[in-house]
């Protein structure tokens, strides 16, 4: 096969993606920074982003576009900034509500902080990561060369 034509047409896709408009589900309020997402209230929708939860919200998830994202595979966003104060005199609720936490995180929602957003990696970015020694960002999409390269299958 023929690298640089993959990495053209890779490239070309890559471009295509960060110019398309990114459309989420919004939940609760927006954040106060920049996730790289547009918000819609109904779908098409290519993930599902919490803006911000209550602290019953948090200890009793039950969010069903969420859930339903979840079990589809789609990526579920969890925005840090909107959770209730991490301070708690009750060790008994600070204890359930870091339980919650963990749980959210093991069905598949992904705590986000803000900042830079994730991009795509290529071939010739994940071979650059590699000899460097460095996992690429949370969250990136990697071509299938670059998931290649990276977990050792090809060079």
């Amino acid at each position: 096969m023929d690298e640089q034509l993959v990495e053209a047409v890779t490239k070309r896709v890559c471009q295509m993606m960060q110019n398309a408009p990114r459309q989420a589900l919004l939940i609760g309020n927006p954040p106060a920074q920049d996730l790289g997402w547009s918000y819609v209230s109904e779908p098409p929708y290519s993930a599902v982003v919490i803006g911000s939860m209550t602290l019953g919200e948090l200890l009793y998830f039950r969010q069903e576009e969420a859930l339903l994202a979840l079990a589809q595979g789609m990526p579920v966003y969890l925005y840090e900034g909107g959770l209730p104060a991490p301070s708690c005199k009750s060790r008994a609720l600070a204890a359930r509500l870091s339980a919650a936490r963990r749980e959210l995180k093991a069905m598949g929602v992904a705590f986000v902080s803000g900042g830079a957003k994730p991009g795509f990696i290529a071939a010739a970015e994940a071979r650059r990561l590699k000899a460097e020694g460095l996992a690429p960002p949370a969250g990136s999409l990697l071509s299938p060369l670059a998931k290649d390269i990276l977990e050792g299958k090809s060079q």
